[in-house]
């Protein structure tokens, strides 16, 4: 039996060469994934293990969790306690950094690097007026407020030499500072294509904390002195806010968010991964069920002569054995490749990532080849436990073993009772994983359904098909001959495109939602704030406030506080205009005499804490100072404008650093592209900074919807062309498997060109099903995700996009006929006379 499977697997390898490439193709997205996603965190913790080389023990600010006294405390690093820390036994040197957002402009006045990726530090010389963290490569470190000094990447990357003037933003304002030094660094921000800046460290002081304190201190340990022995010495002179740390607990510490971080992209890349193998389970399944039908006999005959259920069942897993060993194989080479590509890929767009070798682990190896053997034996269980079933007498009399009408009755009912229960769920869902558990019974019923949908909706294409005479025909007959494989074919692209649909709908409903919430919500006509999104220096509120074309301003400031035991934010703002730059509904009250002791809050924030126009509590402020604040207005909230606010006077005095959020700006002409240059001009055309209107910011979050929805789409793509290669392959064995019925065609007169067009047909019938059933799928789904989203966004209504969804009929109509080439083509050019005498 075992060189009979394998003799089969020979005899069929052309019939079983898209089986394994859509195993293949889906073994190489999980090891691909893998690859790229182990390759990534190993040079990212590689590299951040490289910036605590010279960290022995780290000094660090400890908040308690006990203190509920001080709710916005931050608890800071003396130069005093770095000198006491600098002489503890066994420490040879201690360093104070200090550090944040450090914008740095190129010639062209372009930001450099991206958002986050952009950072200042401190240069701390030490004895001997060096920084070990920082060599300089070129020029000298930086003695004064006017200098800085640049990574070597940076100045590279923009041009920089010592000497050069840069424009540079902390927190708004622009600083003109001279480059004094380039520096070489083992910096993993750097490393990863982030720019960094360094200042004399009471410069940094002033600019990132106050001055005299540290954010850090990292102490060296002397030659002979472990970490664990020191960090005990340290943890004696420190006070009870700052706490110690090793330096390896550090990098391990660093390393695990990391991975952290890497499991989440490497979670949603086998989900996508998972996808594919799943509309591939589709292909396999169908596969060898053709192959068993057209094997009946000759398995007959082995039953016939000795052979038992179990040996035949037996044999056709073995054949998906070796299918799924070869298509594992291979998936797991091109999956390395793929891994490396993407890694390519990123360095190319600008994501700069760390550099470090190819990581292909056991565990990769040891999946991708478990993968592809058990899908594809999964798979052809079914089929070849089918096959055994069947009696040898009548397996002699009858090439193809036509399905009961009891097992159509049977899968039918079990169809029906898995898409109403998966229907109920998605209909009555509280919850994200409620839903998608009901998705997917919803997605298997109607595989399970698919054979009794396809007659009708395929009948439906009967006037169209009628214009092509006799091929579109036969095409009609041919695709609902057989309702299962018709069913199996079209539901591998169905799954596809019932992704894409429903994340097209969702995507396009939620970007609405945020564009009417923008409009009823804002009345300004700019929002100011750092292209990081790090803190504005209130200075750009004011520079904002005095220019001739603004009639009004208002920051947007954030502060931490404690009421009634809860953690609360309260957003400051100037209680004269705000009302002037929003547009709320108040329940009660208004923004009128939003000043001293008064506070708005939102309506959810009220229920929680039983508040009502009038009401009175006492809050403590981020410097644990208490105050009472009394509700001047309640409003309906929203994403935008929630919480609760009171006048920026009211919150200063209490804040330890000043910083604003967002700037919101009302100008004389309104929203126009002369007063934007005019605001930016004021601003000194600042590239740390952005003058959004409302279509900026509506636009800014449909660029990331986009982009993330380009991605899905990527993805998916997966999908789709393992769909691709499930038509060609159950094409080409119907062609095969009907030689027979061809040449008698050919023989009463349909020429080459109709033979050619009858199969393209039946393929285009088949593929436009799939797209039909995934379209109607994908809305139904976006229809019914509306209640759970509108949870979180009142604004919310179903959009459809009758562009996009025509765009996705069109492809599943181009997947029809491109599928069809080739087995078209070889259909066309059967010898008619040995297809007629073909079995």
């Amino acid at each position: 039996m075992f060189r009979t499977a394998l003799r089969n697997v020979l005899a069929h390898k052309a019939r079983l060469l898209m089986t394994v490439l859509a195993v293949m193709l889906g073994v190489a997205f999980v090891s691909g994934t893998l690859v790229f996603t182990s390759t990534i965190s190993d040079a990212y913790q590689k590299s951040s293990q490289k910036g605590y080389t010279g960290v022995d023990v780290a000094v660090q600010p400890h908040k308690q969790d006990s203190d509920r006294s001080n709710p916005g405390a931050a608890p800071q690093l003396t130069q005093n306690l770095l000198d006491r820390a600098g002489k503890v036994p066994g420490a040879a040197s201690a360093t104070g950094s200090v550090n944040g957002f450090a914008a740095i402009a190129d010639k062209h006045g372009k930001l450099i690097g991206e958002g986050f990726s952009s950072s200042g530090a401190n240069y701390y010389p030490g004895s001997d007026g060096k920084d070990a963290r920082y060599p300089m490569k070129d020029g000298r470190a930086p003695r004064d407020a006017g200098e800085i000094a640049l990574d070597a990447r940076t100045a590279e990357r923009a041009g920089y030499k010592v000497g050069d003037t840069v424009r540079i933003s902390v927190d708004g304002p622009v600083l003109q500072q001279k480059v004094a030094g380039i520096f070489t660094t083992d910096d993993g921000n750097v490393a990863a294509g982030g720019s960094l800046a360094l200042f004399e460290t009471p410069t940094a002081q002033k600019l990132y904390a106050k001055p005299g304190e540290f954010s850090r201190i990292d102490v060296k340990a002397a030659p002979g002195t472990s970490q664990a022995a020191l960090k005990t010495a340290v943890e004696k002179v420190l006070p009870k806010d700052a706490e110690a740390t090793t330096g390896q607990q550090l990098a391990d510490d660093e390393a695990e968010l990391i991975s952290k971080n890497m499991d989440g992209m490497r979670t949603a890349l086998l989900v996508f991964a998972g996808i594919s193998l799943f509309v591939g389970i589709f292909i396999i399944a169908n596969t060898f069920t053709m192959l068993v039908a057209q094997r009946t006999k000759e398995l007959a005959l082995m039953r016939a002569v000795g052979a038992s259920r179990r040996q035949v069942t037996r044999s056709v897993l073995i054949e998906a054995f070796v299918v799924g060993t070869i298509a594992g194989v291979a998936g797991l080479v091109t999956g390395i490749g793929i891994g490396s590509g993407l890694r390519a890929l990123m360095n190319g767009t600008g994501a700069t990532v760390p550099d470090g070798p190819l990581v292909v682990s056991a565990n990769t190896v040891l999946v991708s080849m478990g993968v592809g053997i058990v899908v594809t034996m999964l798979a052809a269980w079914l089929p070849g436990r089918r096959a055994a079933r069947i009696p040898p007498v009548a397996a002699m009399n009858s090439v193809h073993a036509v399905a009961t009408t009891r097992s159509l009755v049977v899968r039918n009912s079990i169809g029906g009772v898995l898409t109403a229960a998966g229907a109920a769920l998605v209909l009555g869902a509280s919850s994200s994983s409620t839903m998608g558990m009901g998705a997917a019974l919803v997605l298997i019923g109607v595989f399970v359904l698919t054979p009794l949908l396809s007659r009708p909706v395929i009948a439906a294409s009967a006037p169209v098909l009628r214009l092509f005479g006799m091929p579109g025909k036969l095409a009609r007959q041919n695709a609902v001959r057989n309702p299962r494989r018709t069913a199996a074919t079209a539901s591998a692209l169905m799954i596809g495109l019932t992704l894409i649909t429903g994340l097209t709908v969702i995507a396009g409903s939620v970007q609405k939602a945020i564009d009417k919430m923008a409009t009823d919500s804002i009345k300004a006509d700019y929002i100011v704030s750092m292209a990081s999104m790090t803190p504005l220096s209130p200075d750009v509120e004011k520079t904002l406030a005095a220019h001739p074309g603004v009639t009004a301003t208002s920051p947007l400031r954030s502060s931490p506080s404690r009421i009634d035991g809860d953690h609360e934010t309260l957003t400051g703002v100037n209680g004269r205009t705000i009302g002037q730059l929003t547009k709320v509904d108040f329940t009660a009250g208004s923004f009128n005499g939003l000043s001293g002791d008064k506070v708005v809050v939102d309506d959810a924030t009220a229920r929680t804490h039983h508040w009502k126009l009038g009401s009175s509590f006492t809050t403590t402020y981020e410097d644990g100072k208490q105050g009472k604040l009394t509700v001047s207005g309640v409003y309906k909230g929203n994403d935008l404008m929630r919480g609760l606010m009171v006048d920026v006077n009211t919150l200063a005095p209490h804040q330890r650093e000043i910083t604003d959020r967002q700037v919101m700006v009302r100008t004389k002409t309104g929203a126009d592209d002369s007063a934007k240059e005019n605001l930016r001009k004021a601003l000194g055309d600042n590239p740390a900074i952005q003058v959004q209107d409302k279509k900026d910011v509506s636009d800014g979050i449909a660029k990331v919807i986009g982009l993330l929805l380009n991605m899905l789409y990527g993805l998916l793509a997966m999908a789709v062309v393992v769909a691709v290669l499930g038509v060609i392959n159950t094409l080409a064995m119907s062609v095969f498997e009907r030689s027979q019925e061809i040449g008698m065609l050919r023989a009463i007169g349909l020429d080459r060109k109709g033979i050619k067009r009858m199969v393209r047909l039946e393929s285009l019938v088949i593929s436009l099903f799939g797209g039909v059933m995934g379209v109607g799928l994908g809305v139904f789904f976006g229809w019914a995700a509306g209640d759970l989203i509108r949870k979180g966004l009142s604004t919310y209504e179903l959009v459809l996009p009758w562009g996009r969804m025509g765009v996705f009929l069109l492809l599943a109509a181009v997947v029809g006929v491109l599928a069809a080439l080739w087995p078209a083509r070889r259909a066309a050019k059967l010898n008619m006379l040995s297809a007629i005498k073909a079995e």
